[in-house]
């Protein structure tokens, strides 16, 4: 079957990027003058899928508006003749299908998920966190390329260093075909030394409509129901194995001040209109830190 919906979970407070936060969604924070969100709606759309499903909760209300109309914009651009930022603000509002659903509690991404059911229906999916985000071919194309091979629920992962994956969910199983692997072992947030991989979870999922039972029949932990514990039931009652993508994209992890910032950098150094001032800039600041 084919895969055409995406949910794309924006419901976190973003505590990491408060006080911001309190008033702007992290997911409306700007990588220059883009959201984090639209490259994330970007990404979609560029694996064919328009039908998209924003999980959102309180004070999102920014979100909305960001993709939605605004004719009084519209009506100034185009009466200062600023016929460029006129077709780049109309597009936005053009984009996509966008539906948006409320999650009431905060209870992990199986819960913010299991808010889109009605929608989905009995089809396969695709999962977004709405807070970062990837450079290059669509990693989302990618994972329908192993689910319409595979027929199963596929993860995106990214391959970092060693010290740095006690952060994440680490997957870890033998390889299928270069750059996929039939997962094993999925470990949330291990000690470096006992990781069984450096292969991470990096926010892209494709899940079967099995998902959905299964997340009903799963515990919680600490108040959370987390996705590898509904693999394993989905798993159990079906026989379905998942797989992982090593993703051939640049993982964007904005989550954090600092990746925040070096992403922001990155960007502005590929611009023209740009990359020669803040290039110079950089120079300047570290010739004098280091000169300190």
């Amino acid at each position: 079957m084919k895969v055409r919906k995406a949910i794309v979970l924006a419901a976190g407070f973003g505590t990491r990027f408060l006080p911001a936060t309190k008033a702007m969604p992290k997911e409306m924070l700007p990588i220059i003058d883009k959201p984090i969100i639209h490259y994330v709606v970007e990404e979609v759309l560029s694996a064919g899928i328009k039908d998209i499903i924003l999980v959102t909760g309180r004070g999102k209300y920014n979100i909305e508006n960001y993709f939605d109309r605004n004719p009084e914009l519209e009506h100034l651009l185009h009466f200062k003749g600023d016929k460029a930022r006129l077709e780049q603000v109309e597009h936005i509002s053009k984009m996509a299908d966008l539906f948006y659903v409320r999650q009431k509690t905060a209870k992990g991404i199986p819960d913010a998920v299991t808010c889109c059911r009605d929608h989905v229906g009995n089809e396969p999916f695709v999962v977004l966190n709405g807070d970062d985000f990837f450079e290059g071919p669509s990693p989302v194309r990618q994972l329908m390329q192993v689910y319409e091979k595979y027929g199963s629920g596929v993860i995106g992962g990214t391959r970092i260093p060693r010290e740095n994956v006690y952060r994440y969910g680490v997957m870890a199983g033998p390889e299928v075909e270069p750059g996929v692997i039939e997962i094993e072992k999925m470990v949330e947030k291990p000690k470096v030394e006992d990781a069984p991989s450096n292969l991470v979870s990096s926010g892209r999922w494709l899940f079967t409509p099995e998902f959905f039972d299964a997340v009903e029949e799963t515990p919680e932990v600490r108040g959370e129901k987390w996705w590898p514990d509904v693999a394993k039931v989905v798993t159990k009652k079906t026989g379905q194995k998942f797989y992982a993508r090593a993703l051939d994209a640049r993982w964007h992890a904005v989550g954090d001040q600092t990746n925040f910032v070096k992403s922001t950098i990155h960007f502005a150094l590929q611009r023209d209109d740009m990359k020669k001032e803040i290039a110079a800039y950089i120079q300047e600041r570290v010739k004098n830190e280091v000169g300190k």
